[in-house]
C-alpha cells in the first residue's frame, strides 16, 4: 500500500491533519503526520551534526534528528504558512530512496485574501493541495497512477490552469 509522510509547522498542522484524513478516506493512502516546531532549528541541528562528522573523520558519523526521523521510501510533503523556503531547509538533510520526493509547500508572494482559508487556497497550501502534492509525489515514484492526480484535481475543485500564486 502507498504511504506518504506529511510535515506541518504551526497553524498549518491542522490542514496537514485534514489532508491525512482525506488521503485515507478518499484514496486509501496511509499518511504519517509530523509536527515541525521549527524547520530552522531542524536544519541548524542537521548542519551541526554534519559539521561534527566532517571534523571527526575517525569517529562514527552522527545522524541528525530529521535524518533519523524522515529517512526512507515514503515521499514527504512539508507545509508552512510561511514561505516554502522554510520547509525546504530540511530537504537536503533527508535521505529518500526508491525515487521518493520531498515537496515543500508555502505561501510565496503577497497575500490577497480576506481569510486564512482563502490565503491557503490561493497559495496552494490548503488540505486539498497537500493531498494533491502527496498523490503527485507517489505518482512520480511509480507507486500510483498519474490519473489519480487528475481525479483529485476534479474532486477538490482545483483550478489547474490558475496562474502560479507567486506570479499572480
Amino acid at each position: 500500500q502507498a504511504q506518504v509522510r506529511l510535515v506541518g509547522s504551526g497553524a498549518i498542522l491542522r490542514e496537514v491533519i485534514e489532508a491525512q484524513r482525506l488521503l485515507a478516506d478518499d484514496w486509501q493512502i496511509a499518511a504519517e503526520v509530523w509536527s515541525a516546531t521549527s524547520f530552522a532549528e531542524l536544519e541548524r541541528e542537521a548542519r551541526e551534526v554534519e559539521r561534527w562528522s566532517r571534523l571527526h573523520p575517525g569517529e562514527p558519523a552522527r545522524t541528525s534528528h530529521v535524518a533519523r526521523s524522515l529517512a526512507g521510501r515514503a515521499p514527504i510533503v512539508a507545509a508552512s504558512d510561511s514561505v516554502r523556503a522554510w520547509p525546504q531547509l530540511i530537504a537536503p538533510h533527508v535521505s529518500l530512496s526508491d525515487g521518493a520526493r520531498f515537496v515543500a509547500l508555502g505561501t510565496d508572494g503577497f497575500g490577497r485574501s480576506d481569510t486564512r482559508g482563502a490565503l491557503r487556497r490561493f497559495f496552494e497550501v490548503d488540505r486539498h493541495q497537500v493531498v494533491l502534492a502527496a498523490l503527485a509525489a507517489l505518482a512520480a515514484s511509480g507507486a500510483l497512477a498519474h490519473d489519480v492526480c487528475t481525479q483529485a484535481i476534479a474532486r477538490y475543485g482545483i483550478d489547474a490552469d490558475a496562474p502560479a500564486p507567486w506570479r499572480a
